[in-house]
């Protein structure tokens, strides 16, 4: 079951995006750390109505954010679409445990078919140049590779920027 998080969800989130920043860090995968993903973040996506959750047997697992918010890193790229009905996922995880089942793919389902109900234009994210597997997942689902963006709290290689045209 997907459905919109709780302020009480917030702790078995940060549980599953810190085992998460672990599992890729263990990979060489510097892609999240303790400064990021945060319980504000996390808050301020609650408060917008932003943030879901994937529940198996009343269990969260899994976790994704689906905004309407422009990074102000995203400005600099060259999108296929104006800037202007746009959708953004971000925060997407799934506990390490429960990996390679299908999950991340659910939780991404649903994301655009939120999307395409909503008639938004597109769905822009991004993901770490060296997270392999993870781009691997959004080209496969027909994401385009864009420009390249930095967080210099995360890391001082880039991030790829994607987009669906929907």
């Amino acid at each position: 079951m997907i459905r919109l998080a709780k302020e009480k969800d917030i702790q078995a989130i940060l549980e599953i995006t810190k085992a998460c920043a672990i599992s890729m860090i263990s990979q060489g995968i510097y892609q999240w750390n303790e400064q990021y993903p945060n319980l504000p973040a996390f808050q301020k996506d609650i408060e917008r109505n932003e943030l879901y959750v994937l529940e198996i047997d009343a269990i969260i697992c899994g976790c994704v954010v689906v905004s309407t918010l422009m990074d102000s890193e995203y400005k600099p790229v060259q999108w296929l679409t104006k800037n202007e009905n746009n959708m953004y996922i971000h925060r997407l995880a799934i506990h390490p445990n429960m990996q390679g089942k299908g999950y991340a793919q659910q939780l991404m389902d649903f994301a655009e078919q939120f999307a395409i109900e909503n008639n938004y234009t597109s769905i822009r994210l991004d993901t770490f140049s060296k997270n392999k597997r993870n781009q691997k997942f959004y080209e496969l689902r027909g994401y385009k590779r864009l420009g390249d963006i930095y967080f210099p709290k995360q890391s001082e290689f880039p991030f790829y920027c994607y987009e669906l045209v929907l």
